[in-house]
């Protein structure tokens, strides 16, 4: 079992034999829920690629423990870079697909409000989703490990994803009627990989030709319709393995 990761404000000052303080909501939540203990493995991050691996020191009362630094990382930036462009599903089906893109290996997530989506963020209930979105990116990039969490952006209508799409490497549409199946795409090496993932009710006919009009193509992942909620940790997944991210 790896060591459990928690976030820390600042990992200024670490270095092999320095000792780092963890605090607040993520010291609560390693003392009083996790209940470690001194002696025990433990990584801090900032979630931007760096982590201090090392011990529990002392724990401090019921929201507070002293960490004994053994080593440092830092993940280099991740080549291909993976964004997923997320069409926003009903109910708390946008959680669900934020946390297993996490957990696969996605670098960003966006929301997009596509015509035909059901669901539409505005004013301070947009921003409620927006916020529950990055806390799970959050605890899921935690969960599985990871030293660099994926940006989840502002929210984008169609319009906002043109340039994202023109200057990508590489930008699919996940289609079931795509003509190309995402399996024998000719990939870059390098750059942004960008995936499109539309909502329950389909893409709009006028939201492709924009697409189209921008380089972005359909593709098709397989024989059978994936759910939006799915459909973008299935095709991440498929593109982390043919890229030898997961070599």
């Amino acid at each position: 079992m790896t060591a459990p990761v928690f976030v820390a404000d600042s990992l200024a000052g670490a270095a092999p034999g320095a000792t780092l303080t963890l605090d607040g909501p993520e010291g609560r939540h390693a003392v009083a829920v996790r209940r470690l203990r001194v002696g025990e493995e433990i990584v801090l991050t900032d979630g931007a690629g760096t982590g201090a691996l090392g011990t529990v020191a002392a724990v401090e009362g019921k929201e507070r423990l002293e960490v004994a630094v053994a080593e440092v990382r830092v993940e280099p930036e991740p080549s291909p870079r993976i964004t997923v462009v997320q069409a926003l599903p009903k109910g708390d089906r946008g959680e669900l697909a934020v946390e297993t893109m996490t957990e696969t290996g996605v670098d960003a997530i966006v929301p997009w409000s596509a015509a035909r989506c059901v669901t539409q963020w505005r004013g301070e209930r947009g921003a409620k989703a927006l916020r529950k979105w990055r806390a799970t990116a959050r605890e899921a990039g935690k969960q599985s490990r990871r030293l660099r969490f994926p940006e989840v952006a502002e929210p984008a209508g169609t319009r906002q994803l043109l340039p994202l799409l023109a200057s990508a490497a590489f930008a699919a549409v996940l289609h079931e009627e795509g003509s190309e199946p995402l399996a024998t795409a000719d990939l870059p090496a390098d750059g942004e990989l960008v995936l499109v993932v539309g909502p329950e009710g389909g893409i709009a006919p006028e939201e492709l030709d924009a697409f189209a009009g921008v380089g972005a193509r359909p593709y098709r992942l397989g024989p059978s319709v994936l759910r939006t909620s799915t459909a973008g940790t299935a095709a991440a997944a498929l593109l982390l393995g043919r890229t030898g991210r997961w070599s």
